[in-house]
């Protein structure tokens, strides 16, 4: 079970990810109603480091904006499209999240670990949950792309991801979550794992 909060822009929306015991939450490099500058990031991922994992996202970054996010940032973890890394500098201890896109060729070999999106991020459309339901089988995926509080159980159920991501899905305005909506989703979400976990504990039972 993984949960992650995507597009932090506020101190509330950090402070409620952190209460409602996240995995992760994200801060949005790319061009986005989220997007906040390095600076901005560490400011607000302060009361976080060493509670939450604070990842740096990005799609189709220059290596000096990856040098500008490390160095004033910090994250735990870097996400960006798949094909991007080949192309960039990193330190060898920065963890890797690669974004594999619904319609897309995945890459080759799969990693271990994948996050697995729309074909454009931030717009509240759910992902391919065929495609993704496939790719769960064969790695650690990380469900994005639509969630929210009312589907995420869904979501959950029918895909079997290793983890959800949600953005759009937790907020009362455009790049403004809201701390109900947080709370709403990483109760919905640990349920529906808690409920998977309990059928497949009662498969092997049976067994």
């Amino acid at each position: 079970m993984f949960i992650k909060i995507c597009g932090m822009t506020t101190n509330e929306a950090v402070d409620a990810a952190i209460a409602a015991r996240v995995d992760a939450i994200g801060f949005v490099f790319a061009e986005s109603k989220r997007q906040v500058t390095p600076a901005r990031a560490a400011q607000l991922a302060a009361p976080a480091r060493g509670r939450v994992r604070c990842i740096a996202v990005t799609r189709h970054p220059t290596q000096a904006v990856i040098d500008d996010i490390l160095s004033a940032f910090r994250p735990d973890v870097l996400q960006t499209d798949a094909e991007d890394f080949p192309g960039l500098t990193l330190p060898r201890s920065l963890e890797r999240l690669p974004v594999v896109r619904a319609g897309r060729n995945e890459p080759e070999p799969l990693p271990s670990r994948v996050l697995f999106e729309g074909p454009v991020s931030g717009t509240g459309i759910p992902a391919d949950w065929l495609a993704a339901e496939g790719l769960a089988r064969r790695t650690e995926l990380i469900l994005a792309g639509g969630l929210s509080p009312a589907n995420v159980a869904t979501a959950i159920t029918r895909v079997r991801p290793w983890g959800v991501d949600v953005s759009s899905g937790v907020e009362s305005a455009p790049g403004i979550k809201s701390p109900e909506q947080i709370a709403s989703f990483a109760r919905c979400a640990r349920a529906a794992f808690a409920s998977l976990n309990d059928s497949a504990r009662a498969k092997e039972t049976v067994s």
